[in-house]
C-alpha cells in the first residue's frame, strides 16, 4: 500500500467538504463522548490520519492516554462506564453496518443512555466519522503527524 497522498479532496472538492464541515459542526454531543467515538470508528476502519487527528485532539481536551490506548480493546477495558460502553457498541455496529445491521439489542443499550435527541445526534457523529474514514482512507491522506514524528526519530 502506498503512504502518499492520492488526491487533495479539500481542494478539488471543495463544496463538499465544506458541507460536511457544517453538519459536524451541527452535531450536540458531548466533546468527550464523541472524540472517543471519532477514534474508535477510526480504528476500526484503520485509517491513520483519523486516529492521528482525533487522538491529538482528544489528549489536547485532556483525555487520558491510557484511555485511549484502551479504544482498541473497549469492551474488555475497566475503563469506560455504561454509557461510553453503550456508544462505543453502537459505534462498531453502525461501522460494521453491512454484516451486523445494527443489532436491536445494541440500538436499545444506546437508547437505554441515551434521550431521542442524544441518541440521533450520536448516530450522526458515527456516521460523519465514518463518512471521513472512507474519504481519508481512498485520498490516502497523510497524517499531520507523521512528517513531525518523522524528525523526532532521527
Amino acid at each position: 500500500m502506498t503512504t502518499h497522498p492520492r488526491i487533495d479532496i479539500a481542494h478539488h472538492a471543495a463544496a463538499p467538504y465544506a458541507a460536511m464541515v457544517r453538519v459536524e459542526e451541527r452535531i450536540r454531543l458531548d466533546d468527550r463522548l464523541r472524540a472517543l467515538v471519532k477514534i474508535r470508528a477510526s480504528i476500526v476502519n484503520g485509517c491513520t490520519f483519523c486516529i492521528d487527528m482525533h487522538w491529538s485532539a482528544a489528549r489536547a481536551q485532556g483525555e487520558p492516554e491510557m484511555r485511549l490506548a484502551q479504544l482498541a480493546a473497549w469492551s474488555e477495558s475497566p475503563f469506560f462506564d455504561e454509557r461510553e460502553r453503550a456508544a462505543l457498541a453502537l459505534t462498531d455496529a453502525v461501522t460494521h453496518v453491512s454484516s451486523t445491521h445494527v443489532p436491536d439489542d445494541v440500538w436499545q443499550r444506546a437508547a437505554e443512555h441515551f434521550d431521542e435527541d442524544e441518541l440521533a445526534n450520536l448516530l450522526f457523529a458515527i456516521a460523519a466519522i465514518n463518512f471521513w474514514t472512507r474519504v481519508a482512507i481512498s485520498a490516502r491522506t497523510t497524517p499531520a503527524s507523521y512528517g513531525a514524528s518523522l524528525d523526532e526519530a532521527a
